[in-house]
């Protein structure tokens, strides 16, 4: 049984996974998308996230945690550089895992991982949000409660 187990551990020994976890991280953050089974992919989503949360805030001590996780110079500068001020207004949900189908070998469920703000072709076909129009009914009455005032005008002449 597996109460309350919550991290997959891949079949791996907890180095292993974590090596694994930062060079995914890693590539995900420098090539914004990659592809991976989805057990990892799910795996690295958890591992990610909360290192994107943490690159919200540019302090020398948040890029210390954040390379330690990372142990690569170019991924932090990334991170920090480009990916933080993209996702800065979002409250969480900076990945996207997407399933690609079986891999040819061995049958493995593919996903494709990415940051959710570098998907210019969904943001491209994302429907524009067209300004918000008042309500008619509203718009009736500012033009019913105009008439009036001007009938009382001539009224006091």
């Amino acid at each position: 049984m597996r109460h309350n187990k919550a991290i997959n551990h891949l079949g791996r020994k907890s180095g292993h996974r974590k090596a694994l976890l930062a060079n995914m991280a890693t590539s995900l953050i420098l090539n914004k998308r990659i592809q991976t089974t989805v057990a990892k992919a799910k795996a690295l989503k958890m591992y990610v996230e909360p290192l994107i949360t943490k690159a919200k805030e540019d302090t020398t001590h948040s890029r210390r945690v954040v390379f330690s996780y990372l142990k690569n110079k170019e991924a932090v500068t990334e991170l920090f550089r480009t990916v933080a001020p993209k996702i800065a207004d979002r409250p969480g949900g900076y990945t996207r895992v997407l399933k690609t189908g079986f891999r040819q070998g061995d049958g493995a469920d593919m996903a494709l991982i990415e940051l959710v703000d570098f998907n210019e072709a969904a943001l491209a076909s994302a429907p524009k949000k067209a300004a918000k129009k008042s309500t008619r009914r509203s718009s009736k009455k500012a033009v019913e409660a105009a008439p009036a005032a001007e009938v009382e005008t001539p009224a006091a002449e």
